[in-house]
């Protein structure tokens, strides 16, 4: 944990998948109403039915996709962590936890809830943002 790296500041690739995001938020409420909370969408794939299970399982095979295809066309990418596999598992339990307490993600609620002007999901998100602030600075320092 002693040698910490920075991500290179990419604005082009971010704004692209700013855009991209953005647009399958508003398709997906436009086309079948529903919010692209991606904790809802994955529980909903596992306990719903018909209609509603297959709309889910295409959006979560879209993303794998994506990625399959991005490494295809681009060659791969680089992932870095500084921290082992234990703690990798530890902090994604956590993460499911957190999403079933706040009753959504950083997706449904920072992207979806926030560009419907919900005070909810933006004091949800102000939360997440904070949390991980503060973790950031404990896990760094100790």
């Amino acid at each position: 944990m002693e040698n910490w790296t920075t991500t290179p500041f990419e604005p082009w690739a971010g704004l692209a998948g700013g855009i991209l995001i953005g647009s399958a938020v508003v398709l997906l409420l436009l086309t079948l109403g529903r919010i692209a909370g991606i904790s809802g969408i994955s529980a909903g794939a596992m306990t719903k039915s018909g209609f509603e299970r297959h709309w889910r399982l295409a959006f979560l095979a879209g993303i794998i996709l994506s990625a399959i295809l991005y490494i295809a066309l681009m060659g791969g990418f680089a992932v870095q962590t500084q921290l082992g596999s234990g703690w990798m598992i530890i902090a994604g339990l956590l993460v499911g936890f957190g999403t079933r307490l706040g009753s959504g993600c950083t997706s449904g609620h920072g992207v979806a809830g926030i560009g419907r002007l919900s005070p909810r999901s933006i004091v949800a998100t102000m939360i997440f943002f904070g949390a991980a602030v503060i973790t950031t600075n404990l896990i760094r320092h100790f």
